[in-house]
């Protein structure tokens, strides 16, 4: 209802629409139209209401609202259902949930802040208000093992949405964007498999939008950065569907094509290949030079002193600054 009324609205334009034009068109009561109305300013609409002239739209909130997020949107899989909270603890435990009681392909769930956010290893993830905190439900026909190149999709996605408002961020291998050195995103994915079958996907993307970097933690404040720290303040809702729209582009690539395509834009968009980096693996750590990504996603190095290549399937990436270098573009910038 909340849906329909809106559209009716955005439909007019600058007119007003009065209750028993809405009540006509929508098949239900004035008195219904009027709680519905009121229903969507406590949650921000600036909606005005003459006695005589019934109601206009005059703006949106800038809330990850579901009639707001899909709005204009345009996608067929991606956003289908969108299911938003004001507060959760982890928007991929509920994704999880819903993707066990059939919830569809291309579900997101979206959440304004996370209590309980976390990223790869179990580590904690800052999930304040002004962030873009949400997960996607995938039902791929895949087989398992492509999975984990699913969080090479959504990072493609994220920074080239960054791109079209000017933000020339990039990925460090393998799931976190940056921008001068900082952390603006992280992402987790999370599969549910048989042997020769995904059950379902769950990939959890955190964008640092507009928070203000002084409410970072003391162990993170050097770090990790926001999105307004370095574009001023943006509108959070066209972002995010900025996001939707490459992750949907991707997704269906994928699907006809495979992941060809995604690996190549990812290598473009990397900071990481070309560098010398250290790698902490779960049993060693190794210093060496980034090479390249194979077909798997996994990173091929180069070890300090030696011509084999060795493959990185898991593990933190660091990258070695080198002496009087910055990187062109901006991407990250480190001297000495």
């Amino acid at each position: 209802m909340r849906q329909g009324i809106l559209e009716l609205l955005r439909g007019a334009g600058d007119r007003y629409l009065s209750g028993a034009d809405i009540a006509e068109r929508l098949g239900v009561s004035r008195t219904a139209v009027w709680k519905h109305i009121n229903e969507l300013k406590n949650a921000g609409y600036n909606i005005d209401s003459q006695a005589r002239n019934g109601y206009k739209l005059v703006g949106a909130p800038d809330r990850l609202l579901p009639e707001v997020i899909s709005h204009g949107l345009g996608n067929k899989v991606i956003g289908s259902q969108i299911v938003a909270f004001e507060d959760i603890g982890s928007t991929n435990n509920e994704a999880k949930r819903l993707a066990a009681q059939g919830a569809p392909d291309g579900t997101v769930v979206v959440a304004e802040s996370q209590n309980t956010g976390k990223g790869r290893l179990d580590r904690s993830f800052f999930c304040p208000k002004g962030g873009i905190w949400f997960s996607v439900i995938l039902k791929p026909d895949f087989l398992p093992q492509e999975a984990p190149k699913c969080t090479l999709l959504a990072a493609v996605a994220i920074v080239e949405a960054m791109h079209e408002v000017g933000l020339e961020a990039g990925i460090k291998w393998p799931n976190d964007i940056l921008y001068q050195g900082r952390k603006l995103v992280g992402i987790l994915t999370e599969m549910s498999a048989e042997i020769d079958r995904i059950n379902y996907v769950v990939i959890g993307m955190g964008i640092n939008a507009i928070i203000d970097p002084t409410t970072f933690p003391e162990d993170i404040k050097d770090k990790a950065g926001s999105m307004s720290m370095f574009i001023g303040d943006f509108d959070r809702v066209a972002f995010f569907q900025r996001v939707l729209r490459r992750l949907e582009a991707n997704y269906l690539d994928t699907r006809r094509n495979g992941f060809d395509g995604v690996l190549d834009r990812w290598r473009k968009l990397s900071v990481t290949l070309g560098e010398d980096i250290n790698v902490l693996g779960i049993n060693e750590t190794f210093a060496g030079r980034a090479v390249d990504i194979d077909t798997d996603g996994a990173l091929l190095v180069q070890p300090e002193g030696s011509s084999e290549i060795r493959k990185v399937y898991a593990g933190d990436v660091s990258i070695r600054p080198r002496k009087n270098n910055l990187k062109v573009g901006g991407k990250y910038a480190f001297s000495n």
